[in-house]
């Protein structure tokens, strides 16, 4: 469709935010035009819900823009299930010269999410479906490799990581303490090494957190603590995802993603933490800043399509499978659970003090399940049954 003279391209994808039980409302009859000066997007808002949270991301020369970025108005954020929704973006308000490039367009809604009554936690419907796991940009490692087939059923996957807050009601709960409070501490980055000391661990992981912000220093054991605690508070089967679930929901729902919900390597900091110009290593992106040198607090960023915050960077997350190096050659094609046996856990996502290739959606890591360091974290899943 071409608006304004310009040639505008608008891709309109709905992502399904479901609560318990499955009544999430749709976007549907999406229509976009030009009136005058003006982009008006024009929509249906069906479910059983009242109402549901409607998001628009648009991205112009390779920038993303949230609706309130811009002159946008009308029927985005909480908005009443019904016909004949209506958006109008000023595209002159906000660009006087006119546009003279492509535009992607990103319309999602998401109903009221299911939150545990615990700590608070919500969780996002993941609709099951194939897609091709691995290296389907052929620059990743050996461990990507091959490419293959892989079909997961539906499940639900934290919102967010799990947070300072939501892990000490678990600990306030049981008395519980960590590896790293029992043991000999938590790996602490200084600027030019990672170095174990004693008195790090949650609680003090090295640099200033709030209760918003990921938990680190918490091992594979202990993320295991604490998803039993939670499914025995809750009632549903909670678990670490599988590594198949963690990249499938990653990339939008298994879609040609490079990093959690886009690809260009010039937007990392509008998604996620990273080793940006904040980093005190030698590796840095200078070119770009995310706000923050350690973590940040959960959702700072833009969500990926299906509204997962903080799957690229911040926090590496631990997955219920063992690492194998060479899985991917004999892995099932139907909700693969990993190797039956090996020596570490797999961790995805990658933090706030690693580069662009390592913060990959395809990318693997995998550590001694007794691990914990300031960039270690997790997020929780459930099945959809």
């Amino acid at each position: 469709m071409k608006v304004l003279n310009t040639c505008l391209i608008f891709i309109l994808f709905v992502a399904l935010l479901l609560a318990l039980p499955l009544f999430a409302a749709e976007l549907k009859n999406e229509v976009a035009r030009q009136e005058g000066n003006r982009l008006v997007i024009t929509y249906d808002l069906e479910g059983k819900e009242k109402e549901a949270q409607v998001s628009l991301i648009l991205t112009v020369d390779g920038k993303t823009y949230k609706a309130s970025d811009l002159h946008v108005e009308g029927d985005v954020g909480k908005v009443p299930t019904g016909r004949d929704k209506r958006i109008s973006w000023n595209i002159l308000q906000d660009f006087p010269q006119g546009l003279h490039s492509a535009v992607d367009w990103e319309l999602t809604t998401a109903g009221a999410a299911f939150a545990d009554s615990i700590t608070g936690m919500e969780f996002v419907f993941v609709k099951g479906g194939c897609y091709q796991m691995g290296d389907t940009f052929g620059d990743g490692d050996a461990d990507e490799k091959p490419v293959h087939e892989v079909c997961v059923n539906d499940f639900y996957m934290g919102k967010h990581e799990v947070t300072v807050g939501q892990f000490r009601k678990f600990v306030d709960d049981t008395n519980y303490r960590t590896e790293a409070e029992k043991g000999d501490g938590c790996y602490v980055w200084t600027g030019s090494q990672w170095d174990r000391q004693r008195d790090k661990n949650w609680r003090n992981p090295g640099f200033s957190q709030r209760d918003n912000h990921p938990v680190v220093c918490v091992s594979w054991n202990d993320a295991q603590k604490y998803v039993g605690w939670l499914a025995g508070k809750t009632g549903k089967k909670l678990r670490l995802p599988t590594e198949a679930q963690w990249e499938y929901a990653a990339r939008s729902g298994g879609k040609q993603e490079k990093y959690a919900g886009f690809s260009a390597e010039s937007q990392i900091y509008r998604y996620g933490n990273f080793c940006d110009s904040n980093c005190d290593d030698i590796w840095k992106m200078a070119s770009q800043d995310d706000g923050y040198k350690y973590t940040a607090p959960v959702g700072s960023y833009l969500p990926n399509g299906l509204g997962l915050y903080d799957m690229t960077g911040n926090v590496w997350e631990w997955c219920s499978d063992w690492y194998g190096e060479k899985y991917y050659g004999e892995s099932s094609r139907n909700n693969p659970a990993g190797p039956s046996s090996g020596s570490y856990r797999v961790l995805r996502g990658g933090s706030w003090n690693f580069i662009p290739r390592v913060v990959r959606a395809a990318h693997r890591d995998g550590f001694i399940p007794g691990d914990r360091s300031g960039s270690l974290g997790f997020r929780v899943s459930f099945p959809a049954q």
